[in-house]
């Protein structure tokens, strides 16, 4: 099957997506009979091309690692903003691979909203739409008959979605907790070793893993967006982040890490999600857990998480949660079920 592909967000994700496709084009081919046409390429820094002939993908990840722009080095139509992008492309699938926002979920939410509208499947790595509008989103998918995907959201290629949505279908699932943010999982650990929380930032920042501005991660935005992602789609609720209990580890010391070690526990930042009789319940918090416990063994920038289930019990995921090349698996994996 090929797919006609519109990509709006080049950045790291969008990258990444593009150098596995190139990478394992035969592969592809051969195992699942995929094939993929890029006619379009949109974004804020390197400019938009639509080209219903088709774009090569290589040559823009050359260009773009060269330091040049999509405008100057691809041939096809010009200088349209997202949304005129979207309209005049021809594309089968829209990938929305821009950055989150979690107060409002632009410009993403309009993105993917302008996309179903159109007719277009869309694939999305961008947690600010669907923490905040699943339910509207996944209703005007299934209203026009296309699919929205988005495993990318939570875990990054560890495919935390699919295994909820189709490896547990059946399941009655009460609870789901994970450490769901490998920025603060590496602090904590680094702590162990000595650090203090403020050393610790610094060389996450210098790692790349924490931004000059942590407050998404230290502050537990990032992981109360993932585990409302998760709650709803294992509840069929409709909880927004702004409904969670949210703690983050600024106040978490050293002493507080010494103390657990001693006690033959770990201060990890754990998400939270269950039903109880008031209805659905979330939090994300410092919690001190068992260093020998499945969340007391996850260490760095390593994500887990767990579904509690009537049928399997407690079903454990453990994988990495960040990175271009992991988001780009992700909306891989999401290209291919559209084929099945």
């Amino acid at each position: 099957m090929e797919f006609r592909l519109a990509l709006i967000g080049f950045g790291v994700v969008g990258r990444g997506f593009t150098e596995i496709l190139v990478r394992k084009q035969e592969y592809l081919q051969r195992k699942y009979g995929l094939k993929v046409k890029y006619v379009g390429i949109c974004d804020i820094k390197y400019g938009s091309v639509v080209s219903h002939e088709g774009l090569d993908p290589a040559k823009a990840l050359e260009t773009v690692k060269s330091g040049g722009t999509l405008e100057k080095h691809l041939n096809g139509v010009k200088g349209l903003n997202a949304l005129e992008f979207i309209e005049l492309s021809n594309a089968d699938v829209v990938v929305e691979a821009t950055w989150t926002n979690l107060e409002v979920g632009e410009p993403g939410l309009t993105h993917i909203k302008k996309a179903l509208n159109a007719g277009k499947h869309v694939i999305t790595t961008n947690k600010g739409p669907i923490a905040l509008a699943f339910k509207e989103l996944d209703s005007l998918a299934k209203s026009k008959g296309v699919k929205l995907l988005f495993s990318g959201t939570v875990m990054s290629g560890t495919p935390s979605i699919r295994t909820l949505i189709r490896g547990l279908a059946g399941c009655y699932v009460s609870e789901v907790a994970g450490i769901l943010n490998g920025t603060t999982n590496y602090i904590l650990t680094k702590m162990e070793e000595g650090l203090s929380f403020n050393e610790a930032l610094r060389d996450a920042q210098l790692r790349g893993y924490a931004e000059a501005d942590p407050t998404m991660d230290v502050d537990a935005w990032d992981p109360a967006a993932k585990i409302v992602i998760l709650a709803n789609i294992a509840f069929g609720s409709d909880i927004k982040p702004k409904d969670v209990i949210r703690e983050g580890i600024r106040n978490v010391t050293l002493d507080n890490i010494k103390d657990a070690l001693r006690r033959g526990k770990r201060v990890k930042l754990v998400a939270r999600a269950w039903i109880d009789d008031g209805g659905i319940r979330a939090k994300v918090t410092p919690e001190e857990v068992d260093v020998n416990s499945f969340f007391g063994q996850v260490g760095g920038t390593v994500n887990a998480v767990m579904y509690r289930t009537d049928s399997l019990g407690d079903v454990y995921l453990i994988g990495r949660g960040a990175g271009g090349e992991e988001a780009g698996q992700a909306v891989l994996a999401d290209l291919i079920e559209l084929t099945l």
